[in-house]
């Protein structure tokens, strides 16, 4: 339950300000008796079931992320604390990451990565660059 709140909370309020939009419509005098139900359970219906469908396809590609990662693949992260034109961040277990917890941790940065916001890496070959020093 932790991890589908954790994904959905903010779907779950757009959900909420939708149902909150529908009664009030649906309560208005120029609307037929029985708006209201009708409203409440059709609006209702379709949020539900897209929170749903977003969760369930979050979970599967986050489950195929963490089974890349975890079989020696290259992942590929949005990398949101820095906002230049290379937003992302490769990962790997060559470069030194692991995985806790649907996170993606390493020690050269000070915030994690969620396996919800990373996708398979299909780019060309990845050359790690050494610092060197004149």
């Amino acid at each position: 339950m932790g991890l589908f709140l954790e994904l959905e909370v903010v779907y779950i309020i757009i959900g909420i300000f939708i149902l909150s939009v529908t009664a009030f419509v649906t309560t208005r005098d120029f609307m037929p008796k029985g708006a209201f139900k009708k409203g409440m359970i059709s609006v209702g219906a379709v949020v539900s079931l897209m929170v749903a469908f977003h969760y369930s396809i979050t979970v599967k590609r986050m489950n195929g992320v963490e089974e890349l990662f975890n079989a020696g693949e290259t992942i590929i992260c949005e990398n949101k604390m820095r906002r230049t034109i290379s937003k992302s961040v490769l990962i790997s277990q060559s470069m030194e990451w692991k995985l806790e917890d649907h996170l993606f941790k390493h020690h050269d940065y000070e915030r994690d990565f969620h396996t919800a916001r990373c996708v398979d890496w299909k780019g060309s070959e990845v050359y790690q660059e050494e610092n060197k020093t004149k």
